[in-house]
């Protein structure tokens, strides 16, 4: 990030290890827990740095059920350089009962959809949600809400409330987005889906001209997303397998959107 020219950076979306033992290729996720968050307060001081005035950064970090402290340890460090200006849960599993949901036709019966590793323990639940933390320089960044609004299902809502002028409405803080079902092992231990950061990009608001930082690239899932929405992308990543893996889907993915696959 140091090459990078002060306030040229419009959206940051990341996910840095969360420091919980995952088995990466080229770095130990086992530090001690005060290097890890002097860590990433470095990470944040720079991503301050070069993000515009009017930027967004998107934090997705979680914990692990013996230590859910871990993003909320990490976000103090972030404190000092930005505005918490939103807190979004990912949710990637959920269970609903059909006596809870009430009387929606597109609800017919119990639903418990998405996947999470479980947890074998008597102590604990399974978690099945992570942190995404919107940072902001001041706190009063506009968002493109309706970029990523869902329909009403009480239509009787469109036209009598003054804010339902389309049968569109705001999604909110909770996000559902589930992995995508996998039977072979996966190629990097922690990537998102690529649904989570396009979802940030769209909500902050992108044009052609939008630059959109990935500090921890992995195996492309933002630079997918990026490539998806048309707006520029720029990637670190240490380890040289993950950046072969993430050169192979990238231009792959520049393929079909150009329609040059063979």
């Amino acid at each position: 990030m140091r090459r990078l020219h002060d306030r040229s950076i419009d959206i940051i979306v990341t996910s840095p290890p969360y420091n919980i033992g995952k088995d990466y290729n080229s770095y130990d996720d086992r530090q001690p827990r005060e290097e890890y968050l002097d860590w990433l307060e470095a990470v944040a001081a720079e991503a301050r740095r070069v993000l515009k005035d009017d930027g967004s950064f998107f934090l997705n970090i979680g914990g692990k059920p013996t230590d859910p402290w871990i993003p909320f340890d990490a976000i103090q460090r972030f404190r000092p350089y930005y505005e918490l200006q939103n807190v979004i849960h990912w949710v990637k599993s959920i269970a609903i009962e059909k006596a809870d949901v009430g009387n929606y036709e597109a609800v017919a019966g119990d639903i418990a959809v998405g996947h999470y590793q479980p947890v074998n323990s008597p102590r604990y639940l399974s978690q099945c949600h992570e942190h995404i933390f919107h940072f902001t320089t001041h706190g009063a960044v506009h968002l493109n809400k309706p970029a990523i609004g869902v329909a009403y299902q009480d239509k009787s809502n469109i036209g009598r409330w003054k804010s339902a002028q389309q049968d569109l409405r705001d999604r909110g803080n909770t996000w559902f987005i589930p992995y995508r079902t996998i039977r072979s092992s996966r190629p990097h231990p922690t990537t998102f889906p690529e649904k989570l950061p396009e979802m940030c990009i769209r909500l902050h608001g992108y044009s052609p001209d939008t630059i959109v930082l990935d500090p921890f690239m992995g195996i492309g899932s933002t630079a997918l997303a990026c490539i998806r929405l048309g707006v520029n992308y720029i990637g670190f990543e240490i380890d040289p397998g993950y950046c072969a893996i993430a050169e192979e889907r990238l231009a792959a993915a520049v393929a079909r959107r150009t329609g040059t696959v063979p």
